[in-house]
């Protein structure tokens, strides 16, 4: 990975400076190619989303009910930095938009804060340890769910059995195959990788329950506002979620929009988010998220090497064969993505993009670096 220098590049709040790609040490010609490529690949979803989740997520009612606000989506968009500066932008990267999963990672975020100030002493004790006479008892009462970690809960492996707003943990078994929402026996907690937003939204209760206080309110304080995010930006739960905490009314937000919610946010504001990773928790020479914590979640699951703590790794260059193998990813239906290149100091945001068509998009921009 390259050096950052000591005084890199910052883009001030409600400002970013743009480079000639020239002077970014990138080929005009090539990078423009690129975007003309990513432009010409858009995803096939129709514009009104709420079909294609449930297209996709195929669940039998009521458990297919979305929960969670949901609106339409704009076009094929993104913006691409080097050196911390925008070289290329194209579509409506100002566009507020449903972000699914990719909101996993910010997820992640507000844990690693957590983390940073000994509110998460420990990230593989059990989590009801913790939060005992916290949170709802009943989540973690049953003999498989008493083990399970917060490192279990990032890593996706917790195997967590129950429901949760309604939504039970079986819908995600088999989460990537034709028997989808098909039980199966459960593994021991830790053993076992599983994409499942139930056991996602139930890291984003407890973690409510170690904050106190609601997750946007803690992403805003110590992230977004900050690294000069505009306003534009909402993270959302279900009409079902909120709780009572404190004597205060709060909603558990979710960690993506399987049944609507999530993140929803533009672009300049996740190419933000990219770069303040890229600069491995330093903004400004501020440090807002410890290379501690990074370190962990950057780390490859022993269940699944592409997958952190809700970041996606490229390590076995699986997802992006294209790319090096130090990139990550924050990654959602749709295809929404930022990919974050710590090795030619690039960062890339996709809004909309044919997945299968990704790779193709990042082989062509880091051509742009070699012309």
């Amino acid at each position: 990975m390259l050096d950052q220098p000591s005084k890199a590049y910052v883009p001030p709040a409600s400002d970013w400076e743009r480079a000639a790609p020239e002077a970014a040490g990138m080929d005009g010609k090539t990078l423009a190619a690129a975007v003309d490529y990513a432009r010409s690949v858009e995803t096939r979803w129709s514009r009104d989303l709420e079909r294609p989740v449930n297209d996709q997520m195929n669940e039998p009612p009521p458990y297919n009910e979305i929960v969670g606000p949901m609106q339409p989506r704009g076009e094929q968009s993104g913006v691409i930095l080097r050196g911390g500066r925008i070289v290329a932008e194209w579509g409506t990267p100002d566009r507020a938009d449903m972000t699914f999963s990719a909101t996993k990672s910010y997820l992640s975020i507000c844990l690693g804060l957590a983390f940073d100030r000994g509110m998460i002493p420990d990230l593989d004790a059990p989590v009801c340890e913790q939060l005992r006479g916290q949170v709802d008892e009943s989540l973690f009462a049953l003999p498989q769910n008493r083990p399970i970690t917060w490192h279990m809960l990032l890593q996706q492996t917790s195997e967590w059995s129950g429901e949760l707003w309604g939504k039970p943990d079986w819908l995600d078994h088999h989460r990537h195959s034709d028997l989808k929402g098909t039980k199966r026996a459960m593994r021991q907690p830790g053993t076992h990788w599983e994409y499942n937003d139930v056991r996602v939204n139930l890291a984003s209760l407890c973690l409510m329950h170690v904050w106190r206080r609601p997750l946007p309110d803690v992403l805003r304080e110590y992230v977004m506002g900050p690294i000069g995010a505009s306003e534009n930006w909402q993270w959302h739960g279900y009409r079902n979620s909120w709780v009572e905490m404190d004597g205060r009314r709060m909603q558990s937000v979710s960690g993506g929009g399987h049944w609507g919610g999530g993140l929803f946010i533009d672009s300049y504001d996740h190419a933000r988010i990219g770069l303040l990773l890229l600069r491995r928790g330093l903004w400004d020479g501020q440090r807002i998220l410890s290379e501690r914590y990074l370190a962990k979640a950057l780390a490859p699951c022993g269940q699944n090497a592409n997958y952190g703590y809700m970041f996606w790794l490229n390590g076995p260059q699986e997802r992006a064969p294209s790319a090096p193998a130090w990139s990550f990813f924050l990654a959602g239906a749709g295809h929404n993505v930022v990919w974050i290149d710590p090795e030619h100091d690039l960062v890339a945001v996709l809004r909309w993009v044919q997945k299968t068509k990704a790779d193709g998009v990042y082989r062509r921009i880091l051509a742009a670096l070699e012309s």
